[in-house]
């Protein structure tokens, strides 16, 4: 995660730290080796010195810092504020390669993040956003009462970043991005998905990874699961679930439903193929917890996970697919506590964290808020101010169809932050609102990975390359070998398909390459 340290605009180690872990990740699938080299573009060069940025005069914008910087490359950093207190930071290289790729934050975001500040290396410009608030990532308390911060964090802050930062770029070659992109995961998914639903002229390309797009629905989820593992309020050390639980459950469901696919390799290629059996599971003897076995409140606990939550039967939010729980990132540090508290975050889990925060500060205005009393009950009327402004769930693109822009939808099947089931329904839902949905946007699953990547699967792609492929030469992305590395080492490939197609083992080869699937 190299370039937190290089971009993200951090008071302090403590607060990088905190920013690092709000990002979710989402770095880690964005900064990966490319897997191709991008094609080489003519460069544009700046036609006005850096230092000359600082004095433009452009509305509603002050521009504090321009400055020239030689590494990774030479280039111009521009640092300012868009109205009240919207911080942005553009880098725009002096080999212009006559593209903007804009980058997504984590979290609540709170810090000047861009998920695409690597491509500033291959030519592009690109710029990144606080959203209009300082914080840890995590807390929402910036949000209590202040309708501005509220719609900044929700969708306006991206929106104005790119109108702004395109202009700059427009000022310094004296010409207008050809091609524009935005790529972000986790939270930066879900702002991928705003501008594609809400500002569908701003972008040529857009790549929504694992997106955090229903944030009421979301939260509700993890208030539930905070619920049945921490019933108590009062008592946040010692969660229902334990860690041996976890190995235990693991190693059950890959007994059961590992080999479905063909290959014996902790991979669960569809978990919906896995219909695992709750009965399988050793219960605790006087129903006494211990390491070897599950007490009824721990079984209870478990099921509340892959549940997902509901409100007078109708679905808020799906649950989890089964694999992967006890993988590093995976149930520990997202749903279930582990032996080390992370630094700096008040609180047992980052889903009890996101949601009792949610909760709080973007929908009740209630930091009295109480997580342990809370129903669901009347649900969609008590959410529905705050939907109105967090929420990317149209399943209406045509601005996008109409714009000529192509959007990327990924999500690792095992993803412990953000269900993977409620991204797929999502896209059914887009495709029954118009069949030619899969033209300009396409959805990638990703067996065996976690939340923006890790995992047992392979993670890495090279997503920019992908979509501008598919905007600027009509390459639409009907196979992607995603991979995975150790060190310098590619161990796996393996091909991933549009939705609803699925890698198939061929039944013969290696199955840690792409070429032993179909």
């Amino acid at each position: 995660m190299d370039f937190i340290e290089h971009n993200v605009n951090t008071k302090s180690l403590k607060m990088h730290r905190l920013c690092t872990i709000s990002l979710v990740l989402g770095t880690l699938i964005i900064q990966t080796p490319l897997l191709a080299e991008i094609a080489k573009k003519p460069s544009t060069a700046p036609c006005i010195p850096c230092e000359k940025l600082k004095h433009l005069d452009l509305p509603d914008v002050v521009v504090s810092e321009a400055t020239v910087l030689e590494e990774p490359v030479l280039h111009c950093k521009i640092s300012g504020t868009i109205g009240k207190e919207i911080k942005f930071e553009l880098l725009l290289p002096k080999d212009w390669n006559a593209r903007f790729a804009m980058g997504g934050g984590g979290g609540f975001v709170g810090s000047i993040q861009n998920m695409a500040a690597s491509s500033l290396s291959e030519g592009y410009a690109t710029a990144g956003t606080d959203t209009g608030h300082e914080g840890n990532g995590i807390k929402a308390d910036w949000a209590l009462n202040n309708m501005e911060r509220q719609l900044n964090f929700g969708h306006l802050a991206v929106h104005r970043t790119a109108v702004v930062s395109k202009a700059i770029i427009d000022r310094y070659y004296c010409s207008a991005p050809e091609y524009s992109y935005f790529v972000g995961c986790s939270r930066g998914g879900g702002q991928a998905m705003m501008e594609a639903q809400r500002y569908p002229d701003d972008f040529d390309g857009i790549v929504a990874g694992a997106p955090a797009f229903n944030w009421p629905e979301l939260a509700a989820e993890f208030v539930q699961n905070a619920k049945a593992i921490y019933p108590d309020p009062n008592n946040l050390d010692n969660p229902v679930i334990t860690l041996a639980n976890l190995t235990l459950l693991q190693s059950k469901i890959l007994d059961q439903c590992d080999v479905i696919d063909g290959v014996k390799d902790q991979i669960l290629n569809d978990p919906r193929d896995c219909k695992f059996d709750f009965e399988a599971l050793p219960v605790c003897p006087g129903d006494v917890a211990g390491d070897d076995c599950f007490t009824s409140a721990q079984l209870e606990a478990i099921k509340t996970v892959y549940a997902g939550v509901y409100d007078e039967n109708q679905e808020i939010y799906p649950g989890f697919p089964f694999g992967c729980e006890n993988e590093t990132g995976a149930w520990v540090p997202w749903i279930v506590g582990g032996d080390q508290k992370i630094e700096g975050i008040d609180f047992p889990t980052l889903q009890f964290g996101f949601g009792t925060e949610a909760f709080k500060y973007l929908i009740f205005q209630n930091p009295d808020w109480d997580y342990s009393t809370y129903d669901f009950s009347n649900f969609s009327s008590t959410t529905k101010y705050a939907s109105s402004y967090l929420n990317a769930t149209s399943t209406d693109y045509s601005g996008l169809k109409k714009h000529g822009g192509k959007m990327i939808l990924f999500h690792g099947w095992n993803d412990p932050a953000l269900s993977a089931l409620a991204t797929i329904e999502h896209y059914e839902a887009a495709k029954e609102a118009d069949e030619e949905l899969a033209d300009y946007v396409r959805l990638f699953l990703l067996p065996g990975v976690l939340h923006c990547g890790g995992g047992c699967g392979p993670a890495e792609a090279n997503w920019l390359e992908l979509v501008s492929n598919w905007v600027e030469n009509g390459q639409a992305p009907d196979k992607i070998i995603v991979s995975q590395s150790k060190g310098k080492k590619t161990i796996i490939t393996r091909p991933v398909f549009p939705y609803p197609k699925k890698a198939i083992y061929s039944g013969k080869g290696n199955p840690n390459k792409e070429s032993s699937f179909e």
